[in-house]
């Protein structure tokens, strides 16, 4: 069955979020003469999503949004790394914008347009509405409306952020297809009854990446780029 919607993570599988973070970062290790590698800074930073989530994916916490989940992280961060002191509070919330400034992937605007000429497409991320709809602005992303954790208050892979998204856009969840670079979410997503479409992005954490490299599961589609999603 063709889907009617696909539903897209985006951290990694629509945009580069490693390159983007660290993009950021370096201009303003740069101004503050700060020695440190910026892209080890942007993945000690993602570091710390998974575990921020958990707890509130686990009861130990009610919904935060993930804009308010990365400035936490963000402030562990610079303590760990002794820098706490080198930043006031404005520069602070401007560093945490650098997850509003991921680049798109190479194929990403060209594939979602593609798709969208024939279905319904919309993130099913962590992001919050604000943060996707400004990642979106920024890498000119053409959503035809924002879902995910947000409309859920909870985060994958619990399965109420996959069926709250299919529900939103009044479908079944045969209906809709859940596209990423990660195995897990798949997997989450499929035991949803939703539609499964896998596309490797095999720099998402540098060239020594590990992990998700190949389809570990046997999902409806395997793809190398957006626009091959049928």
């Amino acid at each position: 069955m063709k889907a009617c919607a696909y539903i897209f993570d985006v951290f990694g599988t629509v945009v580069d979020w490693r390159t983007g973070v660290a993009r950021e970062a370096a201009r303003f290790f740069d101004n503050k003469k700060i020695d440190l590698k910026p892209l080890e800074f942007a993945d000690r930073w993602r570091g710390k999503y998974q575990p921020a989530m958990q707890r509130i994916r686990s009861g130990g916490r009610g919904y935060i949004a993930l804009d308010t989940l990365h400035r936490e992280n963000l402030d562990e961060l610079l303590e760990e790394y002794d820098l706490d002191s080198r930043f006031d509070e404005m520069e602070k919330s401007a560093l945490n914008q650098a997850w509003e400034k991921l680049p798109p992937w190479p194929d990403s605007v060209e594939g979602l347009e593609y798709v969208k000429k024939s279905a319904i497409i919309a993130p099913c991320s962590n992001g919050s509405i604000a943060l996707m709809t400004r990642i979106a602005k920024f890498g000119g992303l053409p959503w035809d409306c924002i879902l995910g954790a947000e409309i859920a208050r909870n985060y994958k892979p619990e399965p109420e952020v996959y069926l709250a998204s299919v529900n939103a856009l009044g479908l079944k969840p045969e209906q809709v297809c859940m596209v990423a670079a990660h195995n897990n979410d798949l997997e989450a997503a499929a035991k949803c009854g939703l539609q499964t479409a896998f596309i490797a992005r095999r720099t998402e954490y540098g060239e020594q990446q590990k992990d998700d490299l190949e389809p570990s599961g046997d999902w409806d589609q395997v793809i190398d780029t957006i626009g091959l999603l049928s």
